[in-house]
């Protein structure tokens, strides 16, 4: 039996119980997706009324929904490189000051370039948060539960789209409007952005309280530390064999850096490329169109302001019992398989939703598609349908898989790179959409069904299986395959 078998039997004998301290600490670190899914979906009850208020077209309208995404690119980017100098703490805490920066600055914009660049501000946070989470989790978490852990950062994720949309039904039900006065005098859909300064706070404080990632302080030397946290949280009981086997992955580079990923045919590793198409095709199957414009595509299905911002809570409620769903599957089932059925899932649903809006017809003396009985009905299905097929795969596997995918020396470099190609992706998808549906809806959601088609074939022939494998033999990984391992 080889050393890293042998290794990855003593850690699946001292996993057999989870540690509740290892919960916890994830739970704290996924409140960077809470916050993640707040910030980038808070702007959904606010667009048509600071649309009117800075009097925008369509195209500086997509501008401003997605300009945060611009800020998630560039935090992704950099973050891997951060944390692997300062460690994953710290940069924690830098995301949740850009977070409450964003809130309040949003909130006071005196115009649209201003409230651009205070949402960029909080991308820069967003991006950083998308890293760091998934990466610290899946170092702290033993290989038997790590897809369950990893898969808190998806649930807090849609959880704080969940939270953003309920706070704006809210705020507008209560103000009459999302345009009107509130608290003040100053208007609800100000106050959408503001309230989001309260779970940064929370996010911030908690983040200092947090043990360092143990393989990160491997990285460093600090030998003592790594322990009392594998011991302490991870629940290793060989607490020296685990750092060994840390230290020899780490050692084959001194420093990890952007250097790190280039090799293979295509400019950069097979593996890295899994991961930037991973996170690609989480993005082009238009899921986050539903969550930024879910507002007006309501309206299209006969739904007016306080009914449209209710059903769109609706659905990120049916994205949180999806989520819930996949944590319950996750490491029982794999995670190839739940791809493929989501990917076949999304398929079909966003068919149903281009056929649906084919039917598409001008309401008298304005701009805007309405859709007859049936379809209007098809539609609202399909959508919700989409949404459970992308929360019980998609949304919450990719997070898993980037987390772990990886080799221990570059984990963070190449989830930094993967994590700002998905957000490159986000803010094409999201700035795209207005002029898209200016062509017609049915094109906008044909075009999603044909990504979500190919990514069907892109995990079927590419994507390896990386349950119950523990993060030291990620090196096996193959393109479309891994190493096979005696258990």
């Amino acid at each position: 039996m080889s050393t890293s078998e042998q290794s990855a039997g003593s850690t699946a004998q001292h996993a057999q119980h989870l540690n509740p301290k290892v919960v916890v600490i994830s739970v704290a670190a996924a409140i960077g997706g809470f916050l993640f899914g707040f910030d980038t979906s808070v702007i959904n009850g606010a667009v048509n009324a600071l649309s009117d208020e800075f009097a925008l077209g369509a195209g500086l309208t997509g501008f401003a929904v997605s300009s945060a995404l611009i800020g998630c690119a560039v935090g992704a980017w950099f973050a891997g490189s951060l944390s692997n100098r300062f460690g994953r703490i710290p940069v924690m805490v830098i995301a949740a000051i850009l977070f409450f920066i964003s809130a309040i600055g949003s909130g006071l914009a005196f115009g649209v370039w201003d409230l651009i660049v205070w949402r960029v501000v909080g991308g820069l946070g967003v991006g950083a948060a998308s890293v760091i989470a998934p990466a610290y989790i899946a170092e702290v978490a033993p290989a038997r539960y790590r897809g369950r852990l990893g898969s808190l950062q998806q649930l807090a994720i849609v959880l704080g789209i969940f939270t953003a949309l309920l706070s704006n039904a809210l705020l507008a039900n209560t103000a009459g409007g999302a345009a009107e006065s509130f608290w003040f005098g100053v208007d609800a859909w100000r106050w959408m952005f503001m309230i989001e300064a309260i779970p940064a706070a929370v996010y911030g404080v908690m983040a200092l309280f947090l043990p360092e990632s143990p393989r990160y302080l491997i990285a460093k030397n600090e030998l003592d530390k790594a322990s009392r946290v594998l011991y302490d949280f991870t629940g290793e009981l060989d607490v020296n064999l685990k750092i060994e086997q840390i230290r020899r992955t780490l050692e084959r580079e001194e420093k990890a850096s952007l250097r790190d990923l280039v090799g293979g045919r295509f400019g950069l590793k097979p593996i890295v490329w899994i991961g930037i198409l991973l996170s690609l095709f989480q993005q082009l199957v238009g899921i986050n169109v539903i969550f930024y414009y879910s507002t007006t595509l309501w309206q299209s299905v006969g739904f007016d302001e306080n009914q449209d911002l209710l059903t769109s809570t609706f659905t990120s409620v049916m994205n949180i019992v999806a989520t819930i769903i996949a944590i319950l599957l996750v490491d029982r089932v794999g995670r190839r398989l739940m791809l493929l059925v989501g990917s076949a899932g999304m398929t079909v649903s966003l068919g149903l939703m281009a056929l649906a809006f084919s039917f598409g017809e001008i309401a008298p003396g304005t701009d805007a598609i309405t859709l007859p009985d049936p379809w209007s009905t098809v539609a609202l299905i399909s959508a919700n349908a989409f949404v459970m097929f992308f929360g019980t795969t998609w949304g919450p596997l990719v997070w898993v898989l980037l987390g772990e995918m990886f080799p221990n020396r570059i984990r963070a470099s190449a989830l930094a790179v993967a994590a700002a190609a998905q957000w490159a992706a986000n803010w094409a998808v999201s700035a795209t959409f207005p002029s898209l549906s200016t062509v017609g809806l049915s094109f906008a959601y044909g075009l999603y069904a044909l990504f979500a088609l190919l990514s069907l074939l892109f995990v079927f022939l590419w994507v390896p299986e990386t349950k119950d494998r523990e993060l030291e033999d990620m090196e096996d990984l193959q393109l479309g395959r891994t190493k096979k391992t005696t258990t």
